[in-house]
């Protein structure tokens, strides 16, 4: 039920979408979607966080598998993208249909959006402790990058092949981010 409710969500967007759009989709009956959620809302504000924790899980996994910062970025930029291109309901989900949708999901994307910051910032900081990267407010170039991706990975997901301009828009996001964050370990 919860991939049927991320596909409806993502394509009609939290207001015209319906608990039987997702009963629907699902092919479950609507009592079964009332024994698990008592409402659209709540059922909402869970997919996004389930969404959210997933998102942030590849994107740390990757940056913390690698170990110069170059590699970081690229591996970090390359797991959103992955997930931009296979889930895109995901992407739409998190960065477009959580906008905005429902008061009670306000501290919810603030968190999903402080996490997402922070996961960039940490590589900045050792970077810049390193002095791979001028002295700097890791805080806001990581808040300027985290923006600049999810720009362009919405951008990316709007091209008529997404997948065939991936490699590229993450060879040039990285390219981006090393030159916003005044990389000197070259």
């Amino acid at each position: 039920m919860m991939q049927a409710a991320l596909r409806v969500f993502a394509e009609k967007g939290y207001h015209a979408a319906t608990v039987r759009d997702v009963v629907s989709a699902a092919d479950v009956a609507i009592g079964t979607f009332y024994f698990y959620f008592p409402d659209k809302e709540t059922l909402f504000v869970h997919l996004y966080e389930e969404t959210a924790d997933f998102l942030l899980q590849a994107i740390e996994q990757a940056i913390n598998s690698r170990a110069t910062f170059a590699q970081q970025l690229q591996a970090g930029i390359q797991a959103y993208v992955n997930i931009a291109i296979y889930e895109p309901a995901v992407v739409q989900l998190l960065l477009v249909g959580g906008v905005g949708a429902i008061p009670s999901l306000a501290a919810k994307r603030a968190e999903f959006r402080e996490r997402l910051i922070s996961a960039w910032q940490r590589s900045l900081q050792t970077a810049e402790d390193q002095t791979l990267v001028l002295p700097q407010n890791s805080r806001r170039t990581a808040e300027a990058l985290a923006g600049a991706f999810d720009e362009v990975v919405l951008n990316l997901l709007d091209q008529p092949d997404p997948e065939m301009e991936a490699a590229t828009a993450v060879k040039e996001m990285t390219l981006f981010a090393l030159r916003a964050a005044a990389y000197t370990g070259i």
